[in-house]
């Protein structure tokens, strides 16, 4: 009994620190929502050059395996190559400052859009198409979104999809890569590309509209509370979580639905016209191989693989603009972090006090 008593007292105290800590958050996170602002300068844009990143981790391996001897010829080669290249670059700047808009070797620029259910990452797409779209030759270089998004809001990703349909209006060459998923939302916005190329068992399709909602009507009358609506409008309201859904809003409701979902086709079919839209656009999902079988992509291969290939041939550049977090932002994200700890550390000591 006495055991059970200070159990029940450790709880409680667990119990007020974890809430304690959750107002915290919830304090420090809605003043940094408060504080955040739109402006175009409040992040900052990042340029990585993937052939230096893919090379090293080659150069990293051939190092260790290879013999004393062998390793020492091989760096001096490589020292040799490198000098080479530096003053290749000096005479590419020579050239450069000579005249702005020399030749050079195809670019290819790669964008990551990692999509949730409101395709929160648009923003940062737009400010990175943009600046892409600044430097970038229709004639030669090429665009790779890396895409992962099981879907969402029709209207969010309406939106990102546009943004897509900004670089094929300047005719500039655009491939999606899919590693594990690009369905609803996410195969809108995949359809864009001139090609795509899948993962094996990467997911895509799902071409169809859902819409859910529960509703309480009944149980609100069961206890005899009255919940109105009132609006202007035949359309206004159709389906309610609280109030009496008739079968006429029932059916305008299905008829929106229908509405977006030929919508949704239209876009699909016209940006990949050799699809079978009866056969692919009924919600159903494949997977990579089956996918292809069914011409939802153009290839099988993972973005790896297609980005090494294309070190190969041209200059892979990988574009990100990330967002400065705010003081508040950074106390919420490090008290998230310590609350999360804290509860690990107290499911731990109870599971250790029920083993005891």
């Amino acid at each position: 009994m006495e055991f059970l008593t200070e159990f029940g007292l450790f709880v409680a105290k667990a119990v007020t620190l974890v809430v304690a800590i959750l107002v915290v958050v919830s304090a420090l996170m809605a003043a940094a929502h408060k504080h955040k602002g739109g402006d175009e300068g409040d992040g900052e844009l990042r340029v990585r050059r993937l052939n230096d990143g893919y090379r090293k981790l080659q150069e990293t391996v051939r190092a260790r395996i290879l013999g004393a001897e062998a390793r020492k010829a091989w760096e001096k080669a490589r020292k040799k190559e490198h000098k080479a290249e530096q003053k290749e670059e000096k005479k590419k700047a020579k050239l450069h400052a000579e005249d702005p808009e020399p030749s050079h070797r195809p670019r290819v620029f790669v964008l990551d859009f990692d999509g949730d259910i409101k395709a929160s990452a648009t923003d940062s797409l737009r400010k990175c198409i943009t600046a892409v779209l600044g430097v970038a030759d229709s004639q030669r270089d090429e665009v790779v979104i890396r895409l992962e998004s099981g879907g969402g809001l029709v209207h969010s990703y309406g939106l990102a999809a546009a943004q897509l349909d900004r670089i094929r209006s300047k005719d500039l060459a655009l491939t999606v890569c899919v590693d594990k998923v690009a369905a609803s939302g996410g195969y809108m916005m995949a359809c864009v590309a001139d090609r795509i190329v899948a993962s094996p068992f990467a997911i895509l399709g799902s071409i169809g509209v859902v819409a859910q909602l529960p509703n309480f009507h009944r149980l609100l009358k069961k206890n005899e509370i009255d919940f109105e609506v009132l609006t202007a409008g035949e359309h206004k309201r159709t389906l309610t979580v609280f109030g009496e859904n008739t079968e006429k809003g029932r059916k305008k409701f299905l008829e929106d639905l229908e509405d977006t979902h030929g919508l949704f086709k239209d876009y699909v079919s016209e940006r990949r016209p050799g699809l079978d839209m009866t056969a692919v656009a009924n919600g159903d999902i494949w997977f990579g191989r089956r996918a292809l079988e069914v011409k939802l992509i153009d290839e099988i291969k993972t973005s790896d693989e297609y980005l090494i290939d294309a070190c190969e041939r041209a200059d892979v550049v990988a574009i990100s603009y990330e967002r400065k977090r705010s003081l508040p932002e950074k106390l919420g994200l490090a008290a998230s972090g310590a609350l999360e700890h804290t509860a690990l550390r107290l499911l731990s000591m109870f599971r250790n006090q029920r083993m005891q």
